[in-house]
């Protein structure tokens, strides 16, 4: 029986390289996985999953008018699909996390999706949001803070190291840009930012 998983962290849990992982065992295994990401980040190129241990592969794009049932219908018609793994996921509609429900319940396909849980604000992204109410199955993966405890939050920092707290929600970048953090430590520099 085919479900909807939601793989959740901060930065830097190893996300992509989970999800390329999974990708290649289906392969090994004679398989066809679809790989789906954002076509808003392109820090890797246009259509590329990287991890920021040097694995990548290409994957379908998706924007937020994109019908997922639709595409992944179309491509099932094309190739069987087995699985279906969607990187960035943070950044899906409400209604493309339904879209997604339809593909694990009507073509009986396993999508996993893998995404940031909240942004540097500590709101929960809309595509997060709906996954952690729709998902069959959540999975935490695991990063650390420099502390040494379980990071579970993420800082933005402009070009001078400092913290911002505020700006528009979405804002591609890595560790140049974001530090995953405990949520004590996110507290801390959050609300000192916030008193400057």
């Amino acid at each position: 029986m085919a479900q909807l998983y939601f793989y959740y962290s901060s930065m830097n849990a190893g996300k992509s390289t989970s999800l390329l992982q999974s990708a290649y065992n289906y392969q090994e295994m004679g398989m066809h996985p679809l790989l789906m990401t954002a076509a808003l980040d392109d820090r890797f190129g246009v259509g590329n999953i990287t991890s920021r241990i040097g694995l990548s592969e290409q994957a379908d794009l998706f924007t937020s008018d994109s019908n997922l049932t639709e595409h992944i219908a179309h491509r099932h018609q094309q190739q069987n699909v087995d699985c279906v793994l969607v990187d960035e996921s943070q950044f899906l509609t409400r209604e493309q996390v339904l879209q997604l429900t339809r593909v694990v319940d009507r073509l009986n396909i396993p999508v996993l999706c893998y995404g940031i849980r909240s942004d540097f604000q500590g709101e929960l992204f809309t595509g997060s949001q709906h996954l952690l109410a729709w998902a069959d199955k959540l999975i935490e993966l695991k990063t650390v803070c420099w502390c040494g405890r379980k990071a579970t939050m993420v800082v933005r920092k402009n070009a001078l190291g400092e913290v911002v707290t505020q700006g528009e929600q979405v804002h591609i970048g890595g560790n140049d840009t974001y530090q995953s953090l405990c949520r004590k430590h996110f507290a801390e520099y959050h609300w000192s930012a916030m008193d400057n």
